[in-house]
């Protein structure tokens, strides 16, 4: 018996020029989701970063005041790698973020601070694909992201923007979820993958205490097999994928 094909992914939309990507530490975008970010700036369109936390509880042999700063600049030049130049933090606690209004909040005003079309988050779901357990902080601001995407353009939820000179942004016409088990769209990774490889490289300090092996054979090996078995619903080509939510 032959097996059925799988579903194939869209392509990404195209028509937008300002993207904002939302996650909570430090790395999480590089995962699997810069080769992406590399093709948008490379077609000249603006990405901004914005984190929940600075990652300072990531890395067990170094207090969190010690690693807060470190995790922050290896973020910054990972981000520079594919070509992103605006990082922000908010200054959420790592491995202690809460879902709710206060993120909601933070998460909006970025929003209203950078005027996007695309939102980029991470998955915000309990588990990935049902194999492995998620973190809380990924699901709380998965979560807040996608509600903060329609918060951002109603004055009344939090008047208080408004007050700080930050006016309603109801521009967001897509939030995108990386790492998704149920995608629906994708990017090629090909054009960006090499910058991506540099990109996680960047956070050589993390990568040092989660593997034993050469840290450029463990982010080579891993983001080769992430984008090639996307790629099985993406017309064989190495991809990106993402969850895409219109709004």
């Amino acid at each position: 018996m032959t097996q059925p094909t799988p579903t194939q992914l869209e392509p990404m939309p195209g028509d937008w020029r300002r993207a904002l990507a939302v996650v909570a530490h430090p790395d999480d975008l590089e995962y699997g989701c810069s080769a992406a970010i590399a093709a948008w700036t490379d077609e000249g369109r603006e990405v901004a970063y914005v984190l929940a936390t600075r990652g300072e509880a990531g890395i067990d042999t170094l207090a969190p005041e010690e690693c807060a700063p470190l995790r922050e600049r290896e973020q910054r030049a990972s981000a520079a790698v594919v070509g992103v130049s605006e990082v922000e933090f908010l200054g959420h606690r790592d491995g202690v973020v809460e879902y709710g209004t206060a993120l909601r909040r933070d998460i909006a005003a970025a929003i209203r601070r950078h005027r996007p079309e695309l939102v980029v988050t991470l998955n915000h779901r309990d588990t990935w694909g049902g194999v492995a357990w998620n973190t809380p902080d990924h699901v709380a601001v998965g979560r807040a992201t996608l509600d903060a995407a329609a918060d951002a353009g109603n004055r009344w939820i939090f008047p208080e923007l408004t007050e700080q000179g930050l006016e309603p942004w109801n521009g967001v016409r897509w939030v995108a979820v990386a790492g998704s088990s149920s995608p629906t769209h994708a990017v090629d990774a090909a054009p960006g993958f090499e910058r991506a490889v540099r990109s996680l490289l960047e956070h050589r300090t993390y990568i040092e205490v989660l593997t034993d092996q050469d840290p450029e054979t463990y982010v080579r090996g891993f983001l080769t097999g992430f984008t090639r078995a996307a790629g099985e619903r993406f017309g064989g080509r190495p991809a990106v994928t993402f969850e895409l939510f219109g709004r």
